[in-house]
């Protein structure tokens, strides 16, 4: 039964992250899940420091605050004329390194490291369940990922037009009177909830690596943004299952074969799509060049 969880956590995950993640890769903002996956450390420490505890509902409060203070920052500094990747790169490492400081100096007597803190291990997220009336309803992680996929799908499916013309043509969308940073924010909002709520029990490494590869597959292997995201979120459940067997096999990372999994369909759409294959644009310019 735990081989069904682990798959169907990874489907989950690999479903959230492909409904924001195409919208990010279409506004080149594809780093911005790694940035916040890293700069939410001292969101999680400060949230332990006033808490007291290390429930996870405290946790994911202060890091999904930090999450937005970091996507505020970022779009400050490039409003200021810093370059989009400079100032990801500025904001995360800076909040990661303030991180690492609070926990080197407040929590030495508490089972509260990086490894604890940020880098989840999707093998262990089955035994991590919730009881109601003494009664297993199944691992936190599916409700606390299920409940993220439903709220990106319930907020994308309201806004889907809004969203589509402010990535494609944020000068248009202005000027048919749509808020352009309100949905900006909005969808970073979005980005930082699902990248929180996953990465406690399934690790950054996975989120990250979801966020990006399938939605940059399906952008080689379609021109409409609906499909995108339908094949972007087959290929991150077919990544979920074909890592965790791969993982089964090998004895290896389950994380990290589900993306290996993702990178090699990335591959196999970089060559052969129909459209922006490298071996199709070869034929199509070698044909071209016979015909002349």
């Amino acid at each position: 039964m735990n081989d069904v969880w682990i798959i169907l956590i990874g489907a989950l995950v690999a479903c959230s992250c492909s409904l924001v993640g195409c919208f990010l890769v279409l506004r080149k903002m594809s780093m911005i899940g790694d940035a916040i996956s890293h700069s939410v450390l001292p969101g999680i420490v400060i949230a332990f420091l006033v808490s007291g505890s290390r429930d996870s509902l405290f946790m994911m409060m202060g890091a999904a605050a930090i999450g937005l203070i970091t996507v505020f920052l970022i779009q400050m500094f490039h409003q200021s004329g810093v370059q989009s990747d400079a100032s990801i790169g500025v904001v995360f490492t800076a909040l990661f390194a303030v991180g690492v400081v609070l926990v080197s100096l407040y929590t030495r007597q508490v089972d509260l490291d990086l490894d604890c803190v940020l880098y989840g291990e999707i093998a262990y997220a089955p035994w991590n369940t919730i009881a109601i009336g003494g009664m297993s309803i199944g691992p936190k992680a599916v409700w606390g990922v299920g409940a993220t996929f439903l709220l990106n799908l319930i907020v994308i499916s309201l806004f889907y037009k809004q969203f589509k013309i402010c990535s494609f043509d944020p000068a248009m969308a202005a000027a048919v009177g749509i808020p352009v940073m309100l949905f900006h924010y909005l969808l970073m909002a979005l980005v930082s909830f699902t990248t929180v709520a996953s990465f406690e029990s399934v690790g950054a490494i996975l989120v990250v690596g979801m966020l990006i590869v399938p939605a940059a597959t399906a952008y080689l292997l379609t021109d409409k943004l609906s499909v995108m995201i339908s094949i972007s979120m087959l290929i991150g459940i077919i990544s979920s299952v074909l890592g965790y067997y791969m993982a089964y096999v090998y004895d290896a990372s389950i994380a990290g074969c589900m993306i290996t999994v993702a990178g090699i369909l990335f591959l196999l759409a970089l060559f052969f799509s129909p459209t922006h294959g490298v071996v199709m644009k070869k034929r199509k310019r070698k044909k071209m060049m016979t015909q002349i």
